[in-house]
């Protein structure tokens, strides 16, 4: 997540000079702002000559320019903030407990404690900007009640309620971005000049700052009415300050219901607010700005900034992510880019840069696929228990093996790139042990619940228990003669493969299980007794309420990097569908078996996922907030864009899809898309003729318009125009 501490040379080179740069615009701000804010909390309605006169003599005030100093200097404290919290990948909890430990991390604590202290600096500039009874900390007493009659120096408890309102502000603010992951980084759909994007979010940050402002007005007043005594009292007492009995406490209803120290809590509130979103605003729009990657390089020492290698790249997320949408733009706009990921090394004649790409875009997808799998595993396996599988061992056994796609046939492909991630058919992912982890950082909160303090003793005896290895009948046939066939798609029997032929290795013999070693008197006692306590922390509600898992997080922390793979999906569908008239050495179709079965593999896998509970529910709109909410919409974008791309490889090659070696279940689901017969939930579809300079186009108002080829408002009836013997065929609107 920081990115001070890497050493790429992305990051030194390009992140921090972006970042420098929006924090000095947000200083360049300053000084309008501050302008705006003396008119705003100094404003008279009956007086405005007066008003103005003053405004204008305090823009050129020694205390103004000492307060423009120390905002400038919050400003640069709030940017090196956001460069060393941001992430492109959100961090989802799943659990009220897992909210709880990320707001009481050490790393968070110490932003909370800095938000804090800035705040209350803020709110000390406003103060004096704002004049009168707010200016200073101490005053003389009026009436001052020592036996000498002299003037003592009392409390001014109205820049104490400022001051200790500041840091209440960036308490929450600080708090806020942890439950609304403002510290998340989004790409912009739509490309943008700097400056259009920043004027169009300018009225959305001046409304939520007000907003949010009020609410924390809100907050404090309620929190300081019960409580405002404390400090107030520790205060005096640390400072030698007396308390002047004349005048009204601020923990009193009569002290708080004075309409005019609202207004000004609420403006300075929403200037100290302002001031903030503004640089996170600014730091959004030049962190997230395109970047062109050259696709090879003429020096060597340049290799490392080239596309594929900085694809491979897995410390730097923002430069991974960068890459993957100049992918995505390239493969659509740049012809002479296409080109040279076509081209062949000299030399030699290999390609390497298509291998590369295509290499880790497959890497991802496959990825992707079985996180999913390891998702519906975890949940299928809680509150039931599964029977055990007699291949299961088999399959584990053989899985650093398993490196190619389903086939087929029997005839083995040309040499393809092998994905470095395992790849599967989800018919036997989904039949796998359930206790096998992923090698994913997203993985972990979908563990099985048999170790939670609610999982029953008799849950985890009916769970699965790893068996003997067996073989099945077709990896044991040593003939030449036997026609092996592929695996069936969800298959339940064998394990399928991601990439060359469908012949399978010979299952090694199966060995004799270790004897089963007694546990001891004292392991079994420590057992039952921690069987108690779960037992009991399960019939407590607190308990139960901070360890239940929140609805749809999970599904949203599944898909929480779904951007990387919306883009490395809209990549590879475009190359492969520019290859049909671009690619002259036919690079691109020794691949074209690999990235058909992941593609629908991770559609059977994404269809599957979405009929579980919640995974298809819609987000609830959040309030008035800068914390960035789409990474909750991802998984609807994800399969929009996995249609889509697969209907653009369909369109493009037609009927000559049917002559690619894939597996027979895999084939029959790749009709269904050629013939248009899989529109989705809620799709509408447009389909023309490729001899008449058309593309297919699948169009998805539910997904938010990501990923799509084209969106098509109101769109009743989707036709198709085939030119020949067929003549002209109309297809109605596909509702599924």
């Amino acid at each position: 997540m920081p990115s001070c501490a890497e050493s790429s040379w992305f990051a030194r080179k390009v992140v921090r000079w972006r970042a420098t740069a929006s924090v000095s615009w947000s200083v360049l701000l300053l000084p309008a702002t501050t302008m705006l804010f003396i008119f705003l909390i100094r404003f008279r309605l009956f007086h405005p000559i007066q008003w103005t006169s003053e405004c204008l003599g305090l823009l050129t005030a020694a205390s103004t320019i000492f307060s423009l100093l120390l905002l400038s200097g919050v400003v640069l404290v709030i940017g090196f903030f956001n460069l060393e919290y941001y992430t492109v990948v959100p961090s989802i909890p799943c659990s009220r407990v897992a909210l709880l430990a990320k707001v009481l991390h050490p790393r968070q604590c110490v932003h909370s404690l800095v938000h804090c202290t800035v705040g209350m600096v803020v709110m000390w500039c406003a103060s004096v900007m704002a004049g009168g009874r707010y200016r200073t900390l101490g005053f003389p007493c009026t009436h001052s009640e020592s036996s000498s009659g002299a003037h003592d120096a009392c409390l001014n408890e109205y820049h104490l309620f400022f001051l200790l309102a500041g840091a209440f502000m960036g308490y929450s603010h600080s708090f806020l971005g942890v439950v609304q992951n403002m510290n998340y980084v989004s790409f912009q759909i739509i490309q943008q000049y700097k400056y259009l994007r920043f004027k169009g979010s300018l009225p959305w940050v001046v409304k939520c700052s007000a907003v949010q402002s009020l609410y924390s007005v809100r907050n404090y007043v309620a929190l300081y009415f019960f409580f405002g005594h404390i400090p107030r009292a520790w205060i005096s007492n640390t400072l030698n300050l007396q308390i002047d009995s004349s005048l009204h406490s601020l923990d009193s209803l009569a002290g708080l219901l004075d309409f005019s120290l609202l207004y000004h809590l609420w403006i300075s509130g929403t200037f100290l607010l302002f001031t903030w979103y503004i640089t996170v605003l600014l730091f959004r729009i030049y962190v997230t700005e395109s970047y062109s990657f050259p696709v090879q390089s003429t020096f060597a020492e340049d290799a490392e900034q080239c596309l594929p290698k900085v694809l491979a790249e897995k410390n730097t997320l923002i430069m991974k992510f960068l890459a993957l949408q100049d992918l995505a733009l390239l493969s659509q706009h740049s012809p002479s880019r296409r080109q040279e990921v076509f081209s062949l090394s000299q030399p030699g004649g290999h390609p390497h840069n298509w291998n590369a790409i295509s290499k880790e875009c497959l890497a991802l997808l496959n990825e992707l696929m079985q996180r999913l799998v390891a998702h519906h595993d975890a949940v299928a396996s809680n509150g039931r228990a599964k029977p055990p599988s007699a291949s299961s061992d088999a399959r584990s056994s053989s899985e650093t093996s398993v490196s190619s796609v389903v086939m087929s046939g029997t005839e083995d492909l040309p040499q393809t790139p092998r994905p470095s991630v395992l790849m599967r058919t989800p018919g036997s992912v989904f039949l796998k042990s359930s206790n096998r982890g992923v090698g994913s950082p997203m993985t972990a909160p979908f563990t099985p619940d048999l170790d939670s303090p609610f999982s029953t003793p008799a849950l985890r005896r009916l769970a699965p228990q790893p068996g003997p290895q067996q073989a099945t009948w077709f990896s044991s046939v040593q003939s030449p003669h036997v026609m092996r066939r592929g695996p069936k798609l969800w298959s339940a029997s064998t394990d399928s493969q991601t990439n060359g032929s469908a012949t399978a290795s010979p299952a090694p013999a199966p060995s004799s299980p270790p004897p089963e070693q007694k546990p001891s008197f004292i392991a079994q006692w420590l057992q039952n007794r921690k069987e108690q306590v779960r037992g009991f922390l399960a019939k407590r509600v607190l308990v139960v309420y901070l360890f239940n898992k929140l609805p749809e997080a999970s599904s949203q922390a599944l898909f929480a990097d779904g951007q990387a793979h919306i883009w490395a999906l809209e990549g590879l569908s475009h190359l492969v569908a520019s290859s049909f008239s671009e690619d002259k050495y036919g690079v691109v179709q020794t691949t074209l078996p690999s990235i058909l079965g992941s593609m629908l593999s991770l559609q059977e896998a994404v269809d599957r996922h979405f009929k579980l509970p919640h995974a298809s529910s819609k987000p609830v709109k959040t309030s008035c907030s800068l914390g960035d909410s789409t990474y909750k919409t991802l998984r609807f974008a994800l399969r929009a864009a996995l249609k889509t791309a697969i209907y653009r490889i369909t369109s493009t090659f037609g009927e000559h899809l049917n002559a690619v070696c894939i597996s027979a279940e895999h084939q029959k689901r790749l009709q269904q898309f050629m013939e248009f017969k899989d529109a989705g939930e809620g799709g509408r579809i447009i389909l023309a003729n490729r001899s008449a300079g058309g593309e297919a186009v699948v169009a998805n108002p539910s997904a938010g318009g990501r990923g799509l080829s084209a969106i098509l408002p109101g769109l009743r009836e989707a036709a198709t125009d085939w030119s020949g013997a067929a003549g002209r065929k109309t297809l109605k609107t596909l509702k599924m």
